[in-house]
């Protein structure tokens, strides 16, 4: 059987068995905060867990490396939203140990792209067209500074209000434990 299958097959009785009712809230988080993470697996449960959030809490926006690169995409986009039209707060930026974005080489995912069929000349158009992809799928280094860069683009942004706390932080994928990078009612 396909996965979309059995998640329909679930879905059905999920849906059945009123299972939905325990999950019931509103689209405002009851903590007024906003966290953007990442997308690893490993955080899907851990990380409400060790912050004490539950469903209704937090708004959560989640990209590879919980990165903000481009102060005009949907990653800022979807956090100014939470600020002025969900009644967000606070904005959280969490990063985390072990993350595969840490050192991730673009001439690797590359290989990775030609070797799944992409063509050299769709990547020499991207090239032509003005878009480094190179510079795009380039990771970081540091999990902290890379915590840190994004809360500044974030504290930056010319449309989000000054009074909005953005807090750094990075969590250990195998303990939950949380280590501040940057606390924003200090900045």
């Amino acid at each position: 059987m396909k996965t979309l299958q059995q998640i329909l097959d679930y879905n059905e009785k999920f849906v059945l068995e009123k299972k939905y009712e325990q999950f019931s809230t509103t689209k405002f988080p009851n903590k007024k905060m906003v966290i953007l993470t990442c997308m690893d697996t490993r955080l899907l449960e851990l990380l409400p867990k060790a912050l004490n959030v539950g469903n209704g809490d937090v708004k959560i926006v989640k990209n590879a490396g919980a990165l903000v690169t481009h102060p005009f995409g949907s990653i800022m986009r979807s956090l100014l939203v939470a600020v002025y039209q969900l009644q967000a707060e606070e904005v959280l930026v969490i990063g985390h140990h072990d993350c595969g974005m840490s050192g991730m080489k673009p001439e690797t995912v590359i290989d990775s792209m030609k070797a799944r069929g992409i063509q050299e000349e769709t990547l020499e158009t991207l090239t032509y067209s003005g878009i480094d992809i190179k510079e795009w799928l380039h990771g970081f280094d540091n999990v902290s500074e890379s915590v840190a860069h994004s809360v500044e683009m974030i504290k930056k942004h010319p449309l989000l209000p000054r009074d909005i706390p953005v807090h750094g932080l990075v969590i250990d994928p195998g303990t939950g434990k949380l280590d501040v990078v940057v606390d924003g009612y200090q900045s």
